[in-house]
């Protein structure tokens, strides 16, 4: 007795990965480095320029969270805010 489910085409629905806001991201990484001990400016720093996802603690899920947004997008983020603040001082 031959199975036909092995020649039917099978389907399957891969469901899209939420998209994630660089600043939301940004906050809850570097929440994570300060509860963890770390200085988290030079954390981040070490990873914006080197990419490695080492410099990122996985406390709270920190460096798989920070590893799904774009470097660039999340250093835009950071120019946008900081060179919007400017007009405000």
């Amino acid at each position: 007795m031959t199975d036909n489910k092995l020649e039917e085409t099978m389907y399957f629905k891969v469901s899209k990965e939420e998209e994630l806001n660089p600043r939301d991201v940004l906050l809850t990484v570097y929440d994570a480095l300060e509860e963890k001990g770390y200085n988290s400016l030079n954390q981040l720093v070490g990873y914006f320029i080197s990419g490695d996802p080492a410099y990122i603690t996985s406390h709270k899920q920190a460096r798989s969270l920070i590893r799904r947004v774009e470097r660039d997008d999340l250093i835009e983020e950071l120019l946008v805010s900081y060179l919007k603040g400017r007009g405000n001082q």
